[in-house]
This record gives C-alpha cells, structure tokens and sequence, in this order.
C-alpha cells in the first residue's frame, strides 16, 4: 500500500510507524517531526552484513555511510549491528567518537578534508582515510611523519561509469570533484608516489559511481575496472593490494512506480563478478567494503507536518502550506526529488486531491512537492512525507532562523527521542 515495509494504517484509519501511530506522535513531540522505525534500520543492516557474510565469507565489512543520518543514537546502532563507518567531516567524526564507536572501524572521506581534519583522524586512530588528491596525499604523509605514525589510506578512483542517475549525483565519471582519473594516467602516477611516501600505507582502492542506482550493471562495470586496475598496478608496481570498497548508491522506493533490485542481489551480482574478475585477472579477491546510507534508512524514515491552510486558486493549483518546508528537507528544491505524500489522520482514505505542497519559508520556491495525490485536508491535519529517512535531518539548516526539528526512534509501538528540538536560545547561542 505504502513505499515503505515499516508504514501501516491501524483501525482508526491513522498512519503507524513501527507500531506508533504517527498523529499520537505528532501530539506528543510536536511538528515537524523525524521518525525512524529502529527494527527496520536494524534489519536492513543485517541484511547487508549477511550479503557479505554470504557471498565474500565474511571477508569484508559493510561500512553506514553515516551523511545520509548521522546522530549519536544511529551511531550506536550501527555499532551495535556490527557494522563501520563512513564519515566525510572532522563533524560527522566526533559525532561517531562521542557515541563511542570504534575509530578502527571509521573510514574518513571526503575530496577537501583539512589539515585539521586530518590531524583530527590520525590522533583518533581511524581505520582508513580515503585519499582524493594529490595535494591530500602528500599533506598526508607530512602530517602522519610529524606525528610518528603510519596513515592507511584507500584510494580514491573515479571509474568513468555512468550510473543513469541525476546529475548532481553522479561522481563515478572523469568530469567530477572526487578522485584520480584512470584515463588520464593520474590514478596510477598517485599510486605511485603513495607507495614510495615512508608514512603511507597504500591498503587498498575506492569508488563511488553515484546515487539512487536501479540497475545492477553499473556496479558489475565498476567492479571490472577496479579489478582491471588492481591487476595494472600489480604488473606495473608489483605491489598487490587487498582491499577493495565499491562505495554504495542502492536505490530505494520513494515512489510506487520506483523498482529497487533487492540488496541481496545486488551483492549477490557484484560478487560473482568481483570472483570472476579476480580468477581471469591473476589476482586475490581483495577484502571488500561496501557504503549503504540511503538504503539503510531512507525508506525506515518519515517527516510529520500540521497543515496551517489550503488554498485553491481555481484553474492553477492547491496548496497546501505546511510548518517545515526546505529547512527541513531542501530535496525537492535541489534535485525535484519525489515523495509520497499522506494526510496521517486520513491514511484510510482515497488521496484524490492533487496538491502543492508548500513550506512555511519566506522563499518561492520553498516546496516538497507539486502536484501530488494526496487525501482531502484542512487546516489542523497531520501530514507525512513517506521515506525522509536520509539526506532530510542531515541537510537541514535554519534558513529563516526557523529551529530545525526532532528526531524519534520507534520501536514495538513505542517511541524515544534521540534529537531534541532545537529552541529560539540555540540560534543565537553563538551569536556575540
């Protein structure tokens, strides 16, 4: 009935999250609201800690791409599935520290980490930090000299494939912000210089082809040429590495009409090649991580909103006005990205009004969606936006110094704050 496993309607026709019903939630927490259903962000990681325990033996390690939801709760959660991290900020980090996850199991990214950052990593201990330049590289390699240790790092290559996906988020191809080029010879030039720099370890290879991806042949061309890579540098350096992480950009359901391949099949595609690939080429099947974010807890995700007003202007639109907008989730207005839309106290009732979706911001283009089907509302009513779970909370901001919302983990019918909501005295606590 729904995009999501987790969202039902009970019998009084409300819509439930995880047991809850979300209008007793909108009462007791307040609008807007983020809620997660904790099961099935549990659940989801299993499933791909399982996928690689199935298809590689456990040689490898599923790393939450902490930027899709990052708080201390989800951390600890992570933690507790027994999985890693990927953090892309000296932030993110300290938020993983303060939950207190294992620095050995945190792997660094991002294509302009500063010398604070990078300090910051390296004092911590993290498993890896994922190299993107050759500026990073050899300020690396200063930065761990003067402070008597060794960096592991993982290198970043952008593969060229195209991932048929939105252009913001595609970064797997050579016209991108992230990584060395195969193409141009830089990639093996950094390898190089990253194997003779004394305070380097050179474990392994990364790439990331993109976002929201539906087909498996994307991976399974990227996985080629990595592989095609290891083999090169192995020929060339008669240096053999041993880890390889094929980044994440599994798609989800935001839409009835979108078709996700199962997780397991993902893997389960990738990891025959991956085999296949190894044996023709000569070389081990390397240790393999994998980054899902979105997938984990996108679709376990939910925003609760109380309309303000509807107004029709005949022949053009309705709107219907809301108390979040694109401080809360700036999705719609950055990618035109699509949602479900459901009036939460009306969940059992025909959506046969179509609809704006507007926020309360003092901007134009403050929507979340246009011309969506959604049930009859009135001023009062709870509306939710379905699979917010990622990238909503980690990109809000206070645009309009409004205070950005709380977040609630539900679980068996119960619910636990896990965010606060931020008041008018957090705004201006750093105003002088």
């Amino acid at each position: 009935m729904f995009v999501s496993d987790c969202i039902s309607v009970n019998e009084k026709g409300h819509l439930t999250l995880g047991g809850c019903d979300t209008t007793e939630l909108a009462a007791q927490f307040g609008t807007p609201l983020y809620a997660f259903d904790e099961e099935q962000i549990r659940q989801n990681a299993r499933d791909y800690k399982k996928s690689i325990d199935d298809n590689y033996g456990g040689n490898g390690l599923v790393l939450y791409a902490s930027k899709a939801f990052c708080c201390k709760e989800m951390c600890r959660i992570c933690n507790e599935e027994g999985l890693g991290l990927d953090v892309v900020s000296g932030g993110e980090l300290w938020t993983a520290l303060s939950a207190g996850f294992p620095a050995g199991k945190i792997y660094f990214h991002g294509n302009n980490k500063t010398p604070a950052e990078i300090t910051e990593a390296l004092e911590a201990g993290v498993g890896r930090i994922i190299v993107d330049n050759l500026t990073e590289l050899e300020l690396l390699n200063k930065i761990a000299g003067e402070k008597g240790v060794t960096a592991n790092i993982l290198m970043r290559i952008k593969p060229g494939i195209d991932a048929h996906t939105h252009n913001f988020i595609r970064t797997g191809q050579i016209d991108s912000k992230f990584g060395f080029a195969l193409e141009t010879g830089e990639a093996m030039h950094a390898v190089r210089k990253a194997v003779s720099y004394k305070n380097i370890n050179l474990a392994g290879l990364h790439c990331h082809i993109g976002s929201q991806i539906f087909e498996l042949n994307p991976f399974e061309l990227a996985a080629k040429v990595m592989l095609r890579f290891y083999a090169d540098i192995k020929k060339e350096t008669g240096f053999e590495l041993d880890e390889l992480d094929l980044g994440g950009g599994f798609g989800i359901k935001y839409l009835e009409s979108d078709k996700p391949v199962a997780y397991p099949e993902y893997m389960k595609s990738v990891a025959a090649t991956v085999k296949s690939c190894c044996a023709e080429l000569g070389v081990k099947v390397p240790f393999i991580l994998i980054e899902p974010g979105r997938s984990i807890v996108g679709s376990t995700g939910l925003t609760l909103y109380t309309v303000g007003s509807v107004k029709t202007i005949p022949g053009v639109r309705t709107y219907v006005s809301v108390d979040g907008g694109m401080g809360d989730n700036p999705r719609y207005i950055l990618y035109q990205a699509d949602y479900e839309v459901v009036c939460a106290n009306k969940a059992n009732e025909k959506r046969d009004l179509t609809a704006t979706i507007a926020g309360k911001c003092c901007e134009s283009g403050d929507l979340i969606q246009e011309n969506t089907p959604v049930q009859q509302v009135e001023a009062g009513d709870i509306l939710a936006v379905l699979s917010t779970g990622a990238y909503n909370y980690s990109m809000a901001s206070n645009y309009n110094r409004i205070p950005r919302p709380a977040a609630v983990m539900v679980r068996d019918g119960n619910a636990r704050l896990i965010i606060r909501r931020e008041s008018y005295k957090d705004l201006t606590e750093n105003d002088i």
